[in-house]
């Protein structure tokens, strides 16, 4: 179910002191941070580390390195063409764009290592921006279909109580629903696996204001549960009302990590990286 990525640069081969993805050193970049450790010395729930992932000869990851505490909402912001759902997909693992160089790691266990498949059943959830509804099957097939292997997430009635208008239409094909309800089940379909971090890629994209407010209140309902969630999303202000963090990326890079709460108070830092 999961969806299930600007110019090449010259590397050089360079030992490092941990197994990572590839051996390049990628010239031009700043150093990277490794993710923040607990007092134990253990990684964060989710962490990523100087992650470089290209389109064909298109560089668009530059070196993002962050993490997620467990139960952590965080906002992954920036311009049209920053590289946030591209960076999105390289931590879901799809094929698109090539992941290079970085490490991924989800509760200890390295998601750099994996193909989306197995990410996925290791409890990666994608939600990706074209909500990718399979045409010719209705609304409970669409959610029994992400049934159909273990592990199993929400029960279909608990994702009705989630969403009414869902239950409401189950019998409906899904890609006739309305843009709003499409999105409704997109993460409904996502919650019906056993997900520990749930990545959304642009969830108000096309939607009216008052669906968005919809939307909104539903994923005040998931982040009440305490699941862990990074959020791509062109509608800042609505993300950073809702995250506990914001990440924000320019040209590929980190440029800010920081709490929510910063970004809506720096309007020159809204301005210079988000143009609102």
């Amino acid at each position: 179910m999961s969806a299930a990525t600007f110019v090449e640069e010259d590397v050089e081969t360079q030992s490092k002191p941990r197994q990572v993805l590839g051996n390049e050193q990628f010239e031009g970049q700043a150093p990277a941070t490794r993710p923040t450790l607990t007092a134990g010395g253990q990684p964060a729930f989710f962490s990523c580390w100087d992650l470089h992932a290209y389109y064909g000869e298109s560089y668009i990851v530059q070196g993002v390195s962050f993490d997620v505490r467990e139960g952590e909402i965080v906002a992954l912001l920036g311009r049209n063409g920053a590289g946030k759902t591209s960076t999105l997909r390289a931590i879901a693992r799809v094929g698109d764009p090539e992941l290079k160089h970085g490490e991924i790691w989800l509760d200890h266990k390295p998601l750099h290592e994996m193909k989306a498949h197995q990410a996925a059943q290791i409890g990666v959830g994608l939600v990706p921006e074209d909500r990718r509804i399979i045409q010719g099957l209705t609304v409970e097939e669409n959610l029994k279909l992400a049934q159909i292997a273990p592990p199993l997430g929400w029960s279909i009635e608990r994702i009705y109580d989630l969403f009414p208008r869902l239950g409401e239409r189950r019998n409906q094909e899904g890609t006739t629903l309305s843009g709003g309800e499409q999105q409704m089940l997109a993460i409904g379909r996502t919650l019906a696996r056993d997900i520990k971090l749930l990545l959304l890629d642009e969830p108000y994209e096309g939607l009216a204001p008052v669906i968005v407010q919809e939307i909104e209140k539903t994923l005040e309902q998931i982040k009440s549960l305490g699941m862990t969630t990074i959020i791509v999303e062109q509608n800042a202000i609505a993300a950073l009302h809702m995250a506990d963090r914001a990440i924000i990326l320019d040209m590929g890079q980190v440029v800010f990590d920081g709490k929510s709460q910063e970004v809506l108070d720096d309007a020159d830092m809204r301005q210079q990286y988000l143009a609102i």
